[in-house]
């Protein structure tokens, strides 16, 4: 668990000595729950918790009740809860506190605790998978970063090698079928698509290879490689990605070596290859030189 205890500084609005704060609790279904000590203030019919999808035109919001949790001399806390079976866009989500008729006031992160959400196993019946973990802005403030997929191909382990990199994990909502394969598409422009094999594991499990030196050939595409999982010859393309823990943003927290590509064209000597999660958590494959890799 973790908690905010200092507002960083250049954060505009209300000081931290009396900004409301929110502890969030995750359950293994998907759903969050939200509490918000209120000193001083007595039980409130007109409380809402409000979420807002940042950069969303028209904007998009989502408005939770907040009702009485616990109470006593010393105030109130007051719990919203998002359910499991509440679709929330992909995104993130802004969380404000709205009292009344008052101007809604961001929150700030409480303790969180995402237990439940390490290492969580989607239900095969479901229609859509939706995972949500709140976490702290830049500024210090308390947002919640939402994917909406199905099917859904779930990173496990990453192997990466010289000439290559592996990579297992899990399918959800599709079967793997005759003429499955690993796809790596250029990120920014449209081009060749690189492909590599992929083998059934037991269950759902699956265990995929892609050759750098195929991404060095056909480097003129670009150097930021998508990575998509086709369940079948005839099936739609799944981003691979890894969402079903307890980390927001792994761009910046989980990082793995870069290893030499080969099979580039004349004049790529010193060209790597290194894995890498995108601000989404999906995975990708960068291209580089060595001495910018250095």
């Amino acid at each position: 668990m973790t908690a905010t205890t200092r507002r960083p500084a250049g954060e505009p609005g209300t000081l931290l000595t009396t900004a409301p704060s929110a502890d969030c609790t995750a359950d293994s279904a998907g759903g969050l729950s939200f509490d918000v000590p209120l000193p001083g203030v007595a039980e409130r019919w007109d409380a809402a918790l409000l979420l807002r999808l940042r950069n969303s035109d028209p904007e998009e919001s989502v408005r939770l009740p907040l009702v009485p949790l616990s109470g006593g001399t010393g105030g109130t806390v007051l719990r919203a809860t998002l359910p499991s079976t509440v679709p929330l866009a992909e995104g993130r989500w802004d969380a404000y506190l709205v009292l009344g008729e008052e101007e809604p006031r961001r929150l700030l992160p409480g303790c969180n605790d995402l237990r439940s959400l390490v290492d969580r196993v989607p239900r095969t019946d479901r229609t859509w998978l939706g995972v949500r973990i709140p976490y702290a802005t830049k500024y210090g403030n308390l947002s919640v970063r939402s994917w909406l997929r199905w099917p859904h191909a779930e990173v496990g382990e990453i192997w990466p090698e010289d000439g290559g990199v592996t990579v297992r994990g899990r399918l959800y909502g599709a079967p793997l079928a005759s003429g499955a394969r690993l796809e790596a598409r250029p990120r920014r422009a449209a081009g060749p698509v690189v492909t590599g094999p992929v083998d059934p594991a037991e269950g759902p499990g699956f265990t995929a290879r892609l050759e750098y030196g195929d991404l060095a050939r056909e480097r003129e595409a670009g150097d930021d490689w998508e990575l998509w999982l086709r369940p079948g010859a005839d099936a739609e393309p799944v981003r691979v990605a890894r969402i079903l823990d307890d980390i927001a943003d792994k761009q910046k927290i989980v990082r793995y070596p870069a290893r030499p590509a080969g099979g580039g064209k004349e004049g790529d000597g010193g060209l790597l290859a290194r894995p890498y999660y995108t601000g989404a958590n999906d995975l990708s494959v960068r291209l580089e030189r060595a001495s910018a890799a250095a």
